[in-house]
């Protein structure tokens, strides 16, 4: 990543070639991530170790579609992402082919000259007063 405002493609691009070992380098030795489901980890074998089962079965043929949302910089080294993410998980999820949206967060640093990610944050769309997960509308607010 040359910006950080690569981030929502380069997860995208990882996440459906399912090249787990290619999503670790998108994070900071020492990232941290949150799943949707709430699960923390720490640590770039965490991460990788977290995404590595689903990838090879429940997710083994889903496709994400990622869509930035804003970028607001903490200084020249920092910065904070959101970005839209689209799930398509297919026919290997045990629940059929569906979709799930959810917003991420994700905080990244740059060190050494390079872009990566120390913090990300992905949160399922639901409805408050059901729990239900919902789509967004209008893919582009």
């Amino acid at each position: 990543m040359n910006r950080p405002e690569d981030a929502p493609r380069a997860f995208q691009i990882v996440w459906n070639n399912h090249d787990m070992a290619l999503l670790g380098t998108l994070f900071h030795e020492d990232a941290t991530f949150v799943n949707r489901f709430g699960h923390y980890v720490r640590g770039v074998k965490e991460i990788v170790d977290l995404h590595a089962p689903i990838h090879a079965t429940i997710y083994s043929d889903s496709t994400l579609e990622n869509e930035l949302i804003d970028v607001v910089a903490i200084g020249d080294d920092a910065a904070v992402v959101h970005f839209w993410s689209r799930l398509m998980a297919g026919a290997a999820h045990p629940a059929g082919p569906h979709t799930v949206d959810t917003l991420i967060l994700a905080v990244l640093t740059r060190q050494a000259g390079e872009w990566r990610i120390k913090a990300l944050e992905n949160v399922t769309l639901t409805n408050p007063r059901t729990g239900e997960a919902v789509l967004r509308d209008n893919r582009g607010s």
